[in-house]
């Protein structure tokens, strides 16, 4: 995953893949604003600190 961390847009498919869930999951979790996103042009990319705050909260939400 640092090689990942390494760049500066994940494609969803890619980042379905490091959080080991389903391409069409990370979509919904796009659009819902669960993970952030960013448009390049008609793409959606996804920051790798994005992911990081998705786990955290998921994270601070099973420890409530």
């Amino acid at each position: 995953m640092t090689d990942d961390l390494d760049h500066l847009l994940l494609r969803p498919e890619r980042a379905a893949e490091l959080l080991s869930i389903g391409r069409t999951t990370v979509y919904a979790l796009m659009r819902s604003g669960a993970i952030r996103s960013v448009r390049v042009g008609t793409l959606r990319r996804i920051p790798p600190t994005a992911l990081a705050e998705f786990v955290a909260h998921l994270e601070e939400e099973q420890a409530a």
